[in-house]
């Protein structure tokens, strides 16, 4: 008699595998009309991200780094350090694939089908005008210097007036993430779904370089897998349920194509992976923006297969330049689809692309056909970083037992 009924609810998973079937479906069989309306909503709720996510850095890193009472400058290198190094890797790797395996089945004539694909994505009918207030690299910016002061003035005995409003701050964006973003998302991934499955350039392309992405997308999932790995063995922590609990963050990221849409997914993986508070709010947002090796992964293999098709001068020593330099240049731009074939385009002069050349709009084309899978990588990679400078703060820099509050 005093036993309520449990009410149904929906997971996220459910609704977003629901949101890819049903988008692929509408922008497959029902008029353009309907596309377009999905388009329209979904370009909308983008505006509205798009204005979140400087707001959601500046609330979780400021926090993350203010929270911390000692070793917060220590932290943040650890981190980047960390980020960096893994985003090499990826690149390196990504080479010594493309190197072994792309010349079998590559052909210059694949070059005149790509430059024929037609790209024939709908726009929005009307778009909301609204722009950030501050830059992503800004506000990541604003966040370091914010939140290693406040961390500073609270061991000198100040500073508490500052951070109990960086604490709010953070309860306002963490609400507007609960009870806007995130119900929001599965309808934010059906139009971009929808638009995808209306134009039908992506899947024509797919079908040619299906040898190539097959290539890319396993080296991703190894490479992350061996990231979880090595963590899980230097944390103790199981890999492999680190990785079944990472996966929602996976497929919100394969929607989303953006590595900071998905951050209040990933923080909420990270907590089910056992990382503590403290860092999961740190690290996470912060690795959003500086842990790239799914996207490094895409384009170094993107641009040797342009080269090799070209016979173009493509030995490693190039490449790890190209690579070097795009680990820092590409910060941040996870944050948008497409993000970081973007921030390459002034880089590739160094591998003797011309910026304004058919090549560079070719790679643009063959990246982000399938962006959504190098930041899904970026992100997943991210708790595999988190677990790591968890046990490095605790053990090393603070030197005292991991809290296990959740």
């Amino acid at each position: 008699m005093g036993e309520t009924k449990k009410k149904f609810k929906l997971g996220l998973i459910p609704k977003l595998i629901i949101a890819i079937i049903l988008g692929i479906l509408v922008g497959s069989y029902l008029p353009e009309m309907v596309t377009k309306i999905a388009v329209t909503i979904s370009a909308n709720f983008g505006k509205f991200l798009n204005f979140i996510i400087p707001l959601m850095i500046i609330a979780f890193v400021t926090k993350g780094i203010a929270d911390l009472s000692e070793g917060a400058g220590k932290l943040l290198l650890v981190t980047v350090l960390l980020a960096y190094i893994s985003t090499l890797i990826g690149g390196s790797l990504s080479f010594f694939m493309a190197k072994t395996i792309f010349p079998s089945f590559l052909d210059p004539s694949m070059v005149e089908q790509i430059q024929s694909a037609t790209e024939k994505n709908l726009t929005a009918i009307f778009e909301i005008p609204l722009e950030p207030i501050i830059d992503v690299t800004s506000a990541l910016v604003l966040a370091f210097l914010l939140g290693l002061c406040v961390s500073i003035l609270r061991q000198t005995g100040s500073g508490d007036g500052f951070y109990k409003l960086i604490n709010e701050f953070n309860e306002i964006i963490n609400m507007v993430l609960s009870k806007a973003i995130i119900p929001l998302l599965p309808l934010f991934i059906f139009g971009n779904f929808t638009n995808m499955a209306y134009s039908g350039s992506v899947f024509a392309i797919l079908q040619i370089f299906i040898k190539i992405f097959v290539c890319i997308i396993i080296l991703h999932i190894l490479y992350i897998s061996a990231m979880f790995i090595v963590a899980g063995a230097y944390t103790g922590k199981n890999p492999f349920k680190a990785i079944k609990n990472a996966f929602p963050a996976y497929l919100t990221a394969v929607g989303t194509q953006s590595s900071a849409a998905t951050i209040p997914v990933n923080v909420e993986c990270n907590r089910k992976i056992g990382v503590s508070k403290q860092i999961r709010e740190f690290v996470i947002p912060l690795c959003a923006t500086v842990h790239l090796p799914g996207s490094m992964i895409t384009l170094t293999a993107c641009v040797y297969t342009l080269l090799e098709m070209y016979q173009m001068p493509h030995g490693f020593g190039l490449i790890i330049q190209f690579i070097a330099i795009l680990g820092i240049a590409m910060v941040a731009a996870p944050g948008a689809p497409g993000g970081a074939v973007m921030s390459a385009l002034p880089f590739l002069p160094v591998v003797g692309i011309a910026t304004d050349s058919p090549l560079a709009s070719i790679l643009i084309t063959l990246y982000i056909t399938q962006d959504s899978f190098g930041t899904a990588a970026n992100v997943t990679g991210d708790n595999a970083i988190s677990m790591m400078v968890e046990k490095i703060y605790y053990k090393h820099i603070v030197k005292r037992p991991i809290p296990t509050e959740d």
